[in-house]
């Protein structure tokens, strides 16, 4: 008889012994006893037959791993390592599975904390935090870094420049209906933007749609606008390059719609220098000082609208230097984060030594305060004082900057 048919005459009622076995050898750890049982009389019956023994064991037996083997080498051959994963299937070693898995779930989370568009824009740091919380999805590492992966691909595209959902989805991660409502991946996303935007999560469709529209996804052409002033428009011939040079010829500033800028190709080029600022007052009191010598100069008016995005994109894609200011507070750090981000743009008097220069006795309250890359003290500054500086407070400083 061979080993293998001697492996397989072996009694079933001797699977609680296999079993255990298989179980504490699969642990990775060294074995040399093995707890059995529960034993039914016909399992009892058939241990003490396997170990020569003149009586039966109770319902739970302690067996040595050397006596089982001493039995099975001279019955089959064989030792328990080897007749157990015959009988019952490979032993793995768990220990080393589960060590592997931590470290792969710790390398997920790591990459996670350290990704670009994390360290870009560390509000995101809540949202990462949530996402550990809520542990991998479908329980799966690989799984949950394409989805993460994905993500971030929709996050580094937005604000959007205003294109509807389906489209946006199509030209960033090749599918229109890769965010449509009820997808894991939306559900993502929304929970990162409503952090961005410390804004609750939607509820209901239409928050959902005009968290969407935020963050410049969908937005009408001509509800969208930006204002901008002196910006050079050498070559546009169309519409926007008329109403530009207009503008700056008399001093004033311009109102394109996202759909103007869309028709005009080239009316970022040749922008050199652009000074983007937060605040509508701003580019007021340029306009007001510098007239028709007024340097190009681009308003977000809070957080970028699609309109602003494009044209932003525009401006970075031909080449201009756009230098960004807005205010001392928990949103404008953000949205300062947002656009050096998305843009490429330099922050403009943005630092520690500007905000407590300018930071007064009272003022308004900062708000929810994340960090921003490129200056690590600088939230820490706002979170002990408690005050934000507002833009308006610092004209005369940015003024003196952008002067032709």
């Amino acid at each position: 008889m061979s080993d293998e048919q001697a492996i397989e005459r072996l009694s079933a009622d001797l699977a609680p012994l296999w079993q255990a076995l298989h179980r504490r050898l699969a642990t990775g750890r060294p074995v040399n006893r093995v707890k059995v049982g529960p034993l039914d009389t016909g399992q009892q019956t058939a241990l003490a037959d396997f170990f020569g023994a003149s009586r039966l064991p109770g319902e739970y037996r302690t067996v040595s791993l050397a006596e089982v083997d001493a039995v099975l080498l001279e019955v089959t051959g064989a030792d328990a390592y080897t007749v157990v994963e015959r009988l019952i299937g490979p032993i793995g070693d768990r220990s080393a599975e589960r060590a592997a898995q931590l470290a792969a779930r710790q390398q997920l989370w790591a990459w996670l904390s350290g990704h670009g568009v994390v360290r870009a824009q560390p509000a995101l740091e809540e949202w990462v935090a949530s996402t550990r919380r809520a542990g991998l999805m479908t329980r799966s590492v690989e799984y949950t870094r394409f989805e993460l992966e994905r993500a971030f691909r929709v996050l580094g595209e937005l604000p959007g420049a205003g294109v509807p959902l389906p489209v946006f989805a199509e030209r960033v991660l090749g599918d229109p209906h890769a965010l449509d409502d009820g997808t894991r991946l939306q559900a993502t996303v929304i929970r990162a933007l409503a952090v961005l935007y410390d804004s609750d999560p939607p509820t209901d469709a239409i928050r959902l749609r005009a968290l969407w529209e935020r963050a410049g996804v969908a937005d009408d052409e001509l509800s969208s606008t930006v204002l901008v002033a002196g910006l050079p428009t050498r070559g546009a011939d169309g519409v926007v390059g008329q109403i530009l040079r207009t503008c700056a010829s008399r001093g004033l500033a311009g109102v394109v719609t996202l759909q103007q800028i869309r028709c005009e190709p080239r009316m970022a080029e040749a922008a050199g220098r652009v000074w983007v600022v937060e605040n509508p007052s701003i580019l007021a009191m340029a306009l007001a000082r510098f007239g028709d010598r007024c340097p190009p100069m681009v308003c977000t008016a809070g957080w970028p609208s699609s309109a602003c995005v494009h044209l932003l994109d525009r401006l970075s894609r031909a080449g201009a230097e756009l230098r960004y200011h807005g205010d001392f507070d928990g949103e404008g750090l953000r949205i300062a984060a947002n656009i050096v981000a998305r843009f490429g743009a330099m922050p403009w008097r943005m630092t520690s030594a500007d905000y407590l220069s300018a930071v007064g006795a009272n003022g308004p309250a900062v708000g929810r305060v994340t960090p921003v890359p490129w200056d690590g003290d600088l939230s820490e500054h706002l979170r002990r004082t408690g005050l934000a500086v507002p833009e308006e407070r610092v004209v005369d400083v940015l003024l003196a900057d952008i002067g032709p």
